[in-house]
């Protein structure tokens, strides 16, 4: 069995996610139940899909699992540039955010093709 903690995009996701939570909670209140809460949740999404797709039996089956860990970075990316238009966001930690999430992408296409091979 693998252990999903021991993968590098698990590690990355996790970071991310903590670092998302942190960067929302000065969003506006009225937001506490829209941009905030969507843009958490796809956020740890990654990792949840990351560490699902782990437990799996078959390469193939986790290779599934990445492939939406990797649509939901995508969701991710397009909430957070949202976040960054209204203002929600600083430039500086959406350039961060943005900077960490695409070498995550990356990674996790990496992590799908050897996947895909096996």
């Amino acid at each position: 069995m693998r252990d999903f903690k021991k993968f590098e995009v698990w590690q990355l996701s996790h970071q991310l996610t903590l670092k998302v939570y942190t960067s929302t909670k000065s969003f506006p209140k009225e937001e506490v139940f829209g941009l905030t809460s969507q843009i958490r949740r796809s956020f740890a999404s990654i990792g949840y899909n990351i560490s699902e797709g782990s437990g799996r039996n078959s390469d193939k089956e986790f290779a599934n699992f990445i492939n939406i860990a990797l649509g939901s970075s995508n969701e991710a990316e397009n909430q957070l540039i949202l976040a960054k238009d209204l203002g929600y966001i600083h430039e500086n930690d959406y350039q961060n955010i943005l900077e960490e999430l695409t070498i995550l992408k990356k990674k996790l296409i990496t992590l799908w093709n050897k996947l895909k091979v096996n």
